[in-house]
């Protein structure tokens, strides 16, 4: 079993106002989280790996093929592979949760 301490995460800024942190990465899932500011938002984008995700704090709005789904805190979601999708934060607390990526997304663009 491996264990990725707190203190091993270090967020960056992917774009401004959203931070993503690497957290465990195993041979068929990788674990990321996030927090996004107010009025953040996470443009446009799609990626091979379907995303599971769970909101911990605050209400994140997803943008999916023209329409707006709100997931609240506690709520989980899924996200299929190769499907567009952007997200913002409209809230006035920063959105706070995990991604589960599969196939896992070792070495993530962002983290350059």
């Amino acid at each position: 079993m491996d264990i990725v301490h707190e203190d091993e995460t270090k967020p960056v800024e992917a774009v401004p106002g959203v931070h993503l942190t690497q957290e465990a990465t195993g041979e068929e899932t990788s674990v990321q989280g996030f927090t996004i500011a107010p009025g953040a938002e996470v443009p446009v984008h799609s990626h091979e790996h379907e995303q599971a995700g769970v909101i911990t704090q605050s209400t994140l709005t997803f943008l999916v093929d023209g329409e707006e789904l709100l997931v609240h805190e506690g709520d989980s979601y899924v996200i299929p592979g190769d499907e567009p999708h952007a997200a913002r934060n409209d809230t006035e607390i920063p959105v706070e949760g995990y991604d589960i990526f599969s196939p896992p997304r070792p070495n993530p663009d962002w983290q350059d």
